[in-house]
């Protein structure tokens, strides 16, 4: 046998027994090959489909993460804001009541020194009238220890009594 000469027995035969090979794959093995391949096409299909399920549920998901972390966000801005306004409210608050408070002690402490003055002075009018008196007694006395200046007080207090 010679391998560039051909032998057609031999071809024939190989052709038959590819024939018969054939015949047998497709009765036995093609049908369940197919399946299988169908199968694995179907299940590698179901796996994208579920895949992009998947995908479009993470961006649902994610979406609805940052939508409410917006409004979180929004939400804890609204608190803060609050909590500012209230801050600014109590310490303006304090501070009139403060004012009122050192307002009145202030009212308080000018009446009480005026009451003190309006009492020192009374008193010391007291003082100087009672002094006064004691000292005109004393010259009264002095002057009037004699008659004849009696005479001449009395002439000039009638006096000056005309006069006004």
């Amino acid at each position: 046998m010679d391998l560039i000469t051909p032998d057609f027995g031999l071809f024939f035969w190989q052709t038959i027994v590819f024939l018969v090979l054939l015949f047998l794959m497709a009765k036995f093995a093609w049908r369940p090959i197919l399946n299988s391949v169908k199968n694995r096409e179907q299940s590698i299909n179901d796996a994208l489909a579920s895949a992009e399920t998947a995908r479009k549920e993470m961006e649902n998901l994610r979406a609805d993460n940052e939508k409410l972390m917006q409004e979180a966000r929004a939400e804890r801005d609204a608190i803060l804001k609050e909590a500012r306004e209230m801050k600014e409210k109590v310490i303006t608050d304090a501070s009139t009541e403060a004012q009122k408070k050192a307002d009145k002690i202030v009212e308080d402490a000018k009446r009480s020194i005026e009451m003190e003055k309006k009492s020192a002075m009374a008193e010391l009018k007291n003082q100087v009238a009672e002094l006064s008196v004691e000292i005109a007694e004393k010259v009264v006395r002095k002057e009037l220890s004699d008659k004849k200046e009696q005479h001449k007080m009395i002439e000039k207090m009638i006096g000056d009594a005309k006069l006004n």
